[in-house]
């Protein structure tokens, strides 16, 4: 991959202004496109399997005037007043023949008419006209919504004596979440933290620049998407919260490592190319492990939360793409203006305190202590998380001052909390022959439930075969209690089936909610295992060890424990809610948790990454874990502080004004990220690795041949650029090899201090009797073993970063006369395969066989064909010698006696 980044940096570089204009090009038709085509967000939260979808699915069908959303007018008259009057029961009459001729709504209901119920408050100042449309939340038009608030209006005044009537409910809720200038102050923070770490002003300004492109990007294409799917007005505004965050620092990592290359005094076009194969490899990765994680959110099956999960791993994709293409173009013309200058001695400073290596020095110290200090504050910490209570936001949650919220409030004060959230009772009454009275029964049956305040309204449809029951709780929508009730009402069921052979189900918005909140609380389970599996694979992958993914992965819990409570106290208990402006306590957002910790994953695992690696890189050329530690850290704490920062300040700022589904997210983000960055990743990290020493390097060697390789920081790359001119392009050697070493799984050597010179036409011969390790050899050369170590290459190949590139070219050939060497060899050389392994030809023993193995040889080799190479492996070189040309030969004896690797 470090490879492939390499050559992307330079092409980019020489092409920067078509990719500049390219990726101007895309937002202008993605932004023109969602422009025209956006079919609007639609914040209906569905469960498709539940029982209260299933049952609101039916009433589509069979009651469709109760299936869409609902209003509420509410009137109240002043203090000392009766809503109950003459006068006032006209006046409401009127209303609700007005509001039953408006667009959209099916029926209205009288709170004075005969078959209403409980419509009137228990101390006679409010009544509740409930609205019935025909459409879904989504679906209302503005020009409804209007009417309904100017009969409003008109109501009111008919009243008069200081009568006002609330205008609530579902319908009124539906408020778009939009960008303020509150959310631009966490660009202001990246560019301030920004500024202070680079020291330049052109520097600064770039990351923000990119990410704000590919924000646009990403959030125009979720709109667009909007023709397709419906999409809840949530994903965009977290795709740009998310987005805007690893833009940043994507965009940061690669413009960190660039200029330190340039201080160093590399060409420009060189050092773009290496930092975006070093530091690009790391942003992949990086990205990867958070649109994997983002992904994970459909295990819970919900279709809106799986559409947020794309929403956002779209953006941190496009940030992926902005950070290895748009980045390295706009490096380009930037050109020397980024190398570093010696600052002057006048003037200000801007510059970060010394503070990393004393801080690493006095965490290493006793790591025991430090070890214990850190997870006990943090389990503290998450001590509140274990009352964390889930809940879909209701017009509770709305901004104070807003109809939904008043009329909310309004409700709640004089009709009790529990009708702010009713709940409806399906019955399947097809086979009474009394349909009223089988409703009124269940009606009955239902008032003596334990938890149920009212049953304004129980009514069969105009089919009669399905009747519905409104059942109004004595607690709040989001309060476990009405959880509780609904538990009741669905444990009823048996026994209405048996007394009255009636099918019972619980609906209604509130259900619905209680559902989707129980489906997400248990998909934490198997969404948390997802996020640990893989945190465990792919740091392996990375760090080629076992003790760094269980540390990274245990310090990743314990983050979003401490993320957890601390949320849980603010949203929860309301301990310091007015510090962030939190207007509605008791619960937090259903879908939290689950974003939280996919989102927390992947920033987590960029910090362990760019940390661990330095470390890790350290250790591996010079040893010395406890000095690898100290310079490691010293070398990416800078970056490492930076990108916490500005992901704090991007995920804080939309903390203070943000809707109420958004702010308990982007606020357990931004403690996440900092208890994760500064308490796990630059203090627990660095002391388990000081008490793990060396043996936190390193894995078994079974498990190291099986696990592929990510180069994150690009050492394969290093690697083969220093091979770049070894060995002379005038020798034209086909094999070239020199320390080259491979063990077993026991950690035992199969071959070493290997060195090979083998030119185009030669051919080599690895002999010795025994378990010697020539086959292993002849593996390595075929790209088939690829755990050596040492330098390698084959066809002009580095081995092993390009055995992909070289398997066309080569053929692997074993000798027995069982397995047809020798035809095996004509159809390799009938494809101008260049390279050709003969294990074991000694073991040709058949005479035409041999004989023409040995013209097939001189054919190739003697320049009378096209010019191949062999490598013939044997007991004793005189065993083949009747194979060999007279001149061209290497000889190689292997004397290492280990067990050969098959």
């Amino acid at each position: 991959m470090s490879s492939f980044l390499y050559r992307l940096g330079r092409a980019v570089v020489r092409r920067r202004g078509r990719i500049v204009a390219g990726w101007l090009l895309v937002l202008l038709l993605c932004g023109g496109a969602s422009a025209f085509l956006n079919q609007g967000t639609d914040d209906t939260f569905t469960i498709p399997g539940s029982e209260s979808q299933n049952a609101m699915d039916h009433l589509a069908h069979v009651f469709p005037q109760v299936s869409g959303t609902s209003a509420q007018l509410v009137l109240l008259v002043g203090q000392g007043q009766k809503v109950d009057t003459g006068a006032t029961r006209r006046a409401v009459s009127d209303a609700v023949d007005r509001i039953e001729r408006v667009h959209q709504v099916e029926v209205a209901s009288d709170p004075f008419g005969k078959n209403v119920h409980d419509a009137v408050s228990p101390d006679g100042r409010a009544a509740n006209i409930a609205v019935q449309l025909g459409v879904d939340s989504a679906q209302v038009s503005p020009g409804t919504l209007s009417q309904l608030s100017v009969i409003a209006a008109d109501l009111a005044r008919t009243v008069g004596d200081g009568a006002h009537v609330y205008t609530g409910g579902d319908a009124f809720a539906v408020q778009v979440p939009g960008l303020s200038l509150t959310e631009a102050t966490g660009l202001l923070i990246a560019l301030v933290v920004l500024l202070l770490t680079l020291r330049s002003l052109v520097a600064a300004l770039m990351p923000p620049a990119t990410a704000v492109l590919g924000v646009g990007v990403s959030v125009a294409v979720v709109y667009l998407a909007t023709v397709f799917v419906p999409v809840s007005s949530t994903a965009p505004l977290l795709a740009v919260m998310i987005g805007l965050a690893v833009g940043v620092d994507y965009a940061l990592f690669l413009l960190s490592r660039h200029r330190d290359q340039l201080a160093e005094g590399m060409a420009v076009e060189e050092s773009i190319a290496r930092a975006t194969a070093t530091a690009g490899s790391a942003v992949l990765f990086a990205g990867l492990t958070v649109v994997i994680a983002l992904l994970g959110l459909a295990v819970a099956r919900i279709p809106f939360l799986t559409t947020m999960g794309v929403a956002a791993a779209l953006g941190v994709a496009v940030a992926v793409c902005v950070a290895v293409t748009l980045v390295p173009a706009l490096l380009g013309f930037a050109g020397k203006w980024l190398v570093p200058r010696a600052r002057r001695r006048r003037g200000p400073r801007l510059r970060m305190p010394p503070v990393a290596r004393p801080w690493v020095r006095f965490v290493t110290r006793r790591p025991v202590i430090t070890i214990a200090v850190v997870v006990a504050g943090l389990g503290v910490l998450a001590v509140p998380a274990t009352d964390l209570r889930l809940a879909l936001p209701d017009n509770g949650s709305q901004a104070p001052g807003s109809p939904a919220r008043v009329t909310y409030d309004v409700v709640a004060e004089h009709f009790g909390p529990g009708y702010n959230g009713p709940l409806l009772v399906t019955a399947d009454i097809i086979r009474s022959t009394d349909p009223t009275g089988l409703v009124d029964q269940l009606a009955d049956d239902i008032r003596g439930i334990q938890g149920v305040a009212a049953v304004p309204l129980a009514t069969p449809n105009q089919k009669g075969d399905t009747g519905i029951i409104q059942v109004v709780p004595t607690t709040a929508p989001d309060d476990p209690r009405t959880d509780e009730l609904v538990e009741r009402l669905r444990a009823q069921e048996p026994h209405w089936l048996d007394e009255y052979g009636t099918a019972t189900a619980v609906t209604g918005l509130t259900a619905v909610g209680i559902d989707v909140s129980a489906r997400l609380g248990a998909a934490l389970l198997p969404f948390g295992l997802l996020v640990v599996g893989l945190s465990l694979v792919l740091l392996a992958m990375v760090f080629r060890s076992v003790w760094v993914p269980v540390k990274a992965t245990a310090g990743y819990l314990l983050s979003v424990g401490a993320a957890f409570g601390l949320t849980s106290l603010v949203f929860q208990s309301g301990h310091g809610a007015a510090l962030f402006d939190v207007t509605h306590t008791g619960s937090v957002v259903s879908f939290l948790p689950i974003i939280l910790m996919g989102v927390l994953f992947g920033l987590s695992m960029d910090y362990e990454t760019f940390l661990v690696s330095r470390v890790r890189e350290h250790y591996a050329h010079h040893g010395g874990a406890h000095e690898a530690i100290e310079e490691g850290f010293v070398s990416a704490s800078r970056v490492v502080v930076a990108a916490a920062l500005i992901m704090f300040g991007v995920f804080g700022s939309f903390v203070p004004h943000g809707s109420a589904t958004l702010k308990p997210i982007a606020f357990a983000l931004a403690v996440g990220v900092l208890i994760d960055a500064f308490l796990v990743r630059m203090t627990l990290v660095p002391a388990v690795l000081a008490m793990l020493g060396d043996r936190a390097w390193g894995l078994p060697p079974a498990l190291d041949r099986r696990l592929p390789v990510f180069d994150a920081e690009g050492d394969s790359l290093l690697h083969e650029l220093r091979l770049a001119d070894w060995p002379d392009p005038a020798a034209g050697e086909v094999i070239s090899a020199r320390a080259l070493d491979l063990d077993d799984d026991r950690g035992d050597p199969v071959y070493r201090d290997v060195e090979l010179h083998v030119p185009r036409g030669g051919v080599l011969v690895l002999h010795g009797s025994g378990a010697v390790g020539k086959t292993a050899l002849l593996l390595s050369l075929a790209g088939r073993v690829t755990a050596h170590r040492g330098d390698l290459k084959v066809l002009g190949q580095v081995l092993p970063q390009h055995v992909h590139a070289l398997r066309a070219h080569v053929a692997v050939v074993d000798g027995r006369d069982d397995l047809n060497p020798a035809g095996a060899v004509t159809e390799a050389l009938a494809h101008d395969v260049e390279l050709i392994l003969v294990d074991d030809a000694d073991l040709v023993l058949r005479s035409a066989d041999r004989a023409r193995l040995r013209d097939q040889i001189a054919f190739r080799v003697t320049g009378t064909g096209l010019p191949a190479t062999f490598v013939l492996t044997c007991q004793d070189p005189g065993r083949v010698a009747d194979l060999l040309p007279p001149d061209g030969t290497t000889l190689h004896a292997m004397t290492h006696r280990t067990a050969e690797v098959p």
